[in-house]
This record gives C-alpha cells, structure tokens and sequence, in this order.
C-alpha cells in the first residue's frame, strides 16, 4: 500500500517540477525516487496484509511482481530524457503519465477486490492509449493510439461485464468470497460466464490468439519507448495479473477450461512465430514474437499451485531482455522513417557492444543457454509436463526452434551485411540501460535459483 501511494505522489511532485521550471531535474529525482520506492517494497517481501477492506493485499507474489514493474520502469525513464530531447517541454507529462502507468501496474498485482483490479486495469491502460498516440505529428502514431483505444475499449468492457456477473453469482467483489464461491458446487451458472468474459479480456490485454491483432500495428506505429513500455512493462503485469485472477478464480480448474489455455498457447507460439518470420520491420517482429512468448506465458495457468515461481523467472527474463533489445532499436533507429531490419546493417562495426548486447537479448529471447530465457522455458516447459500436458511441451520446443530463425536475421545483418552509415555517438544512459538489463538477465541465466526460492 505504502508503494502505491508513493509512486502516485511521485508523478504528482513531477507535474510540480514543471510548473517551478524545473525540468532538468525531473529524470534523475524520478530515478531516485523509484530506487527509493524499491527499497521500501524490497523491505515488505514475507510479510502479508491487506488495506481498505482487503482492496489491496500485500504478499510475496505482489511485492515481487511489484519490485520487477519498479525496475521496468526505472530503465524506460532512464532513457526517457534522450528520446524526448526534442519534446523536452513534454517530460514531465511523459514520465508522469509512465509513474501513474506504474501505480496502475501495481494495483493490478495487489488487488484483493474486484473493483480496485479494474481501477488498477483502466489506470495503466489509458495511460498507455495516450503514450501510443503521443507523436501527434506522425499519422502513424494517430492511428496506434486510435486503434489501440477502440480495442483496448472493447476489451475493457468484456471485462467489465464479466466481473458485474461475478458480483451477482457471488455478491461481492472480495476475491476471498470469490475464491470460496469458485469452487462451491451450488455457485450460479453466470459466475462460470463472468469468469470466461474476464478470461477474454485479460488474453486481448496479454496478445494471445485470437486477440493479437491490434498488437503488431500498434507496436509499429507507436513511438518506441512506448513499445518496449507495453512489449515490457505491460505485458509481464498484465500475464501476473491473469495469473492472480485464476489463482482465485479456477482453483480447482475445469478440463473445459485447461482444454482452452492449451489451445490458446498452442496457437499464440505457433501464430507469433510464422508471423514474425515474415516481418521486416522489427517492432512487427517483436510483436508477434511477443505473441508467441505470451503463449508459453499462459502454460502457467495449468498449473496454478506450482507454477509462480516459474511466471516470475519468465517475465524477469523477458522483460530484462526486451528491454535491452529496444534500447539498441531506439539508437539504431532514432532519425529514421522506419524501424525495418536493414537498419542494422554493419552495427557490428559501427557500435560493437550495442550490437553485442542486442545479440545476447535476442538469443535469450530464442531460449539459447546461457542466457535466463533459456530456463525460464525449461521451467515453465517442465510446469507444463508436471501438469500432465506433453503435446503443448512438444509444441512449445517445436515453437522454440522455429523462433531460432527470425531472430538471427537481425544478428546476420548486424555482422555480414555492409552500410554507408557514419558512426554516431551513443548516450550514456543507452549504455548504462543495456548494459545494466542485459547483465542482470545472465546473471539470474548463471543463478535461477536467486529468483525461483523466492516462491
């Protein structure tokens, strides 16, 4: 609770700082204050509590979940100053708006009431409609932000009515009652349809087939640092998020239900990466590539009681990664009319440590040893057979190899292909952020079990 309202007071005090001209300072207090914030949700991790009639609940998943989100957004704010140097007097709208993103983010982890879960879901997701559409000058980005909306919409509203049918199986929006009534045998029929309308909603916000279609337009036409926002950040909270939810909702899950998760998943890996094989523009890859790692995500809904320590090393590993590889995309494309692949033509030569930690997110991405999404697979793959599902197993290996290939069309262009393109500068903080995220990604590769004894 302390979190969350320390980091919406946070983004208020940087709407301040712009009001008193203040705006070189914006970026290094905001880090500071999250270092600080993340010190003081660090400090929580064993304890339990809940808030306001159990609106919000403070556990080991929700404080872990919440420490990934702090780190998220710390490098995304550290390369915030650079990638808005021509909108610098516009900073302290954007790393507002990504700190109220932040509190939305955590409330959906921290919820033990209906209501503040959706409050939790509205918060980040208007938050991400607005940073979609913020290069007004770029038609585009116009129509991410309008697409996004309208889908984003829609799907908010499937949920909507989901939860509004829980409350009147149930007649409570406390996730306690909830959890008792979901494995009740006298519960009304609609609980059982509100469930699958929350279920609907959620795969729309995680990009799961068959919802994934607002995802590679969206990512393609929104600016950069709000594409590696919503690939990371929102993504990975939004997959805890429906993992909560089930664990209250599905306690003991139905084979109708386990039936759809398998399909989902099989799809979304098999969809993403055929897709991704075909993209030359790399936010469009990482989209569907995004999709397909949503459907190894969702495996851990098979395994509900096992299975949290193995999302949480997943979503560090992806996100860790992802958020390398869009720091080295922001550098390679910044000044360029488009985000296609043969923009990293002979970054080998001209950047060699950017290509380099591009090289190493990339694999990880692929699940190449020794980097943490190779394990995270082998967890989440290994949750998955423990479950008693060996053909979504074989799926997601199958899948694993097939990803192989697109990810090393940017490595091939990054070392073997030739450009007339000068050697720029790279600003620190690009090196910092890379670096920074792509270290700790071996390092929880060299040591998994730092993160999986913390279930």
């Amino acid at each position: 609770m302390n979190t969350l309202i320390a980091i919406a007071a946070l983004g208020i005090i940087v709407l301040l700082a712009e009001i008193f001209n203040l705006r070189k300072a914006i970026v290094p207090v905001t880090i500071v204050g999250l270092l600080a914030i993340l010190g003081m949700t660090v400090t929580e991790f064993g304890t339990t509590g809940s808030y306001y009639n159990n609106m919000i609940a403070v556990d080991k998943f929700s404080v872990t979940f919440s420490s990934l989100f702090i780190v998220l957004t710390i490098f995304l704010v550290t390369l915030s100053q650079n990638f808005y140097e021509k909108q610098a007097s516009k900073i302290s709208d954007f790393i507002s708006i990504k700190l109220f993103l932040l509190t939305g983010a955590i409330a959906m982890v921290s919820f033990g009431n209906l209501a503040m879960f959706f409050l939790g879901i509205e918060v980040l997701s208007i938050s991400l409609y607005v940073l979609a559409g913020s290069d007004r000058l770029n038609m585009k980005s116009n129509e991410a932000g309008m697409k996004y909306f309208l889908m984003g919409s829609f799907a908010s509203g499937i949920i909507l009515f989901g939860i509004a049918l829980v409350y009147g199986a149930v007649g409570s929006f406390d996730m306690e009652i909830i959890s008792l009534a979901s494995n009740s045998a006298t519960t009304e029929e609609w609980f059982y349809i509100g469930v699958s309308m929350i279920t609907v909603g959620m795969l729309f916000k995680i990009a799961t087939v068959p919802f994934h279609f607002w995802a590679p337009d969206v990512y393609e036409g929104a600016p950069a640092l709000t594409t590696a926002t919503m690939s990371t950040l929102a993504k990975v909270t939004a997959m805890a998020t429906f993992f909560k939810l089930n664990m209250a909702m599905n306690g003991n899950m139905k084979f109708a239900y386990e039936l759809v998760i398998v399909i989902v998943s099989i799809a979304s890996m098999t969809v993403g990466n055929i897709m991704a094989l075909r993209q030359n523009n790399i936010k469009r890859m990482l989209a569907f590539s995004g999709i397909s790692h949503a459907g190894f995500m969702v495996m851990a809904l098979l395994n509900l009681q096992n299975a949290a320590g193995s999302l949480f090393y997943y979503t560090v590993a992806y996100g860790l990664a992802g958020v390398a590889a869009f720091t080295v995309i922001i550098y390679a494309c910044k000044g360029k009319d488009n985000e296609d692949i043969e923009n990293f033509n002979g970054l080998g030569k001209r950047s060699p440590l950017l290509a380099m930690i591009l090289t190493a997110s990339l694999l990880s991405m692929a699940g190449i040893p020794i980097f943490s999404g190779f394990f995270a697979k082998f967890f989440i793959l290994n949750q998955t057979l423990q479950a008693g599902w060996l053909v979504l197993v074989i799926a997601g290996v199958i899948n694993s190899m097939l990803a192989v290939y697109y990810y090393f069309r940017v490595i091939s262009a990054m070392y073997t292909k030739e450009t007339s393109e000068e050697v720029t500068k790279v600003p620190f903080e690009f090196y910092f952020v890379a670096v920074v995220a792509m270290g700790l990604n071996i390092v929880i590769g060299l040591f998994p079990s730092s993160l999986m004894d913390l279930f």
